[in-house]
């Protein structure tokens, strides 16, 4: 009975370390993430070595883009909570916006 009693616990504690450590990540981007929020992209400039699949998420209320400057890759409308990936193969550098909101600038730099 003791044992079971020590294993519920030692679930219940993994469980809430898992949720918290989940939840720490959400707020702030990774090294292969940008979010966008406060109508920025944030960080405006990542740099990855080739390869590197990027993941951007609207944490912003209001529907956001991810746009290359050159038409290389396109997110369509991302409303809260949506997410883009890209996988950059080539080294360069890549300029992208938002298509709602003209101030919304990043680059990827792909090293």
């Amino acid at each position: 009975m003791h044992t079971k009693k020590i294993g519920s616990v030692i679930s219940i504690i993994m469980m809430l370390s898992a949720l918290i450590l989940i939840s720490c990540q959400k707020d702030n981007p990774g090294p292969d993430e940008v979010f966008m929020e406060g109508n920025k992209f944030s960080p405006a400039t990542i740099t990855v070595t080739a390869g590197t699949t990027v993941t951007w998420t609207n944490k912003d209320n209001v529907t956001h883009s991810v746009t290359s400057d050159t038409g290389m890759f396109e997110s369509g409308d991302l409303s809260n909570g949506n997410t883009f990936k890209y996988t950059f193969s080539t080294q360069g550098s890549y300029d992208y916006h938002c298509r709602f909101h003209g101030a919304m600038i990043g680059k990827v730099i792909v090293e």
